[in-house]
């Protein structure tokens, strides 16, 4: 393998803990993709078991990233200790020299030396991750009607700046149910978190019965999407719609719905982005299935 031409850089790593590289980060992934991560640092902060990987300049530009981090999932049922890499970019004038492919390999150094049994991803350039052993995912969406609603319920909007409500999704997301036993994130509250400020159509609502966050959208009167449903035990779908206290015809779930007392049709997932998997080479999903977009990285 070629050396990265990394002239007048300097790698560093573990460096979330330095303010000013930290801003680096995020002003690289707000140029390149447009999205503003800075938010949590007022969210409880990177996930703890993060691991960026980066060639600076002497000024502190960010010039090339990867960061990999601890993502254990549920795939058919079974938990997987997994890990997975996010935020992976290199600003145009350090394209071409190599650095993207020496960061990746130091990045999956660090799971291999860890023992992860798998590595996920998202991305919209599957052919630059296939090399290291990724494979596409197929994706599924469930669509159906609207079952018979339940006798009314209590919720209220949650909203994470707030610190009480901060609080409160901490905890549900530390002692989380898996949303399905196909395919579902087992724990990872800074990607959740996140999200939840990305997408300014997602609404979070807690039902106070069932204790359980409930991330949503309403892109047409009468359709309901449930992106993630974050509780100790998950409630029904039709205790979901009582509880948003919504009139609806037809829903829309972002994750397969075993877990809900309901089952829609399975429809792929449309959209650029593929979820790769590094790994499990034996193990295919059981059923059609896809992750929670709260769990997006």
């Amino acid at each position: 393998m070629s050396v990265a031409d990394s002239d007048g850089l300097t790698f560093r790593q573990d460096y979330f803990s330095d303010p000013a590289a930290w801003s680096a980060l995020v002003s690289l992934l707000d140029d390149t993709f447009g999205i503003d991560i800075d938010p949590l640092r007022e969210l409880g902060g990177p996930d703890p078991a993060s691991m960026p990987f980066g060639w600076f300049t002497d000024e502190g530009l960010l010039a090339a990233n990867l960061s990999a981090f601890a993502m254990p999932f549920v795939l058919n049922g079974r938990l997987v200790n997994a890990a997975a890499f996010q935020s992976g970019a290199v600003r145009p004038p350090w394209r071409g020299r190599g650095l993207y492919r020496d960061v990746t390999g130091k990045a999956l150094a660090w799971c291999e030396a860890r023992d992860f049994e798998a590595i996920i991803l998202y991305t919209d350039k599957p052919t630059l991750y296939e090399p290291y052993g990724f494979r596409s995912l197929p994706l599924h969406k469930y669509v159906g009607a609207a079952p018979m609603s339940e006798a009314a319920a209590t919720s209220r909007p949650v909203q994470p700046p707030d610190a009480d409500d901060l609080a409160l999704l901490q905890g549900l997301l530390k002692n989380r149910k898996p949303v399905s036993e196909t395919l579902a994130v087992a724990s990872s509250s800074a990607m959740f978190l996140i999200n939840t400020q990305l997408d300014s159509d997602v609404r979070l609502s807690y039902l106070e019965e069932s204790e359980a966050v409930i991330a949503w959208k309403m892109p047409a009167p009468g359709h309901v999407v449930l992106l993630d449903v974050v509780a100790r035990e998950i409630p029904s779908l039709a205790a979901i719609l009582a509880g948003l206290g919504i009139q609806a015809t037809s829903v829309e779930t972002l994750f397969r719905p075993d877990r809900l007392g309901w089952s829609g049709e399975a429809t792929p997932y449309g959209g650029g982005t593929r979820l790769m998997l590094r790994g499990l080479e034996e193990m295919s999903l059981d059923h059609p299935a896809m992750l929670s977009p709260m769990a997006d990285f």
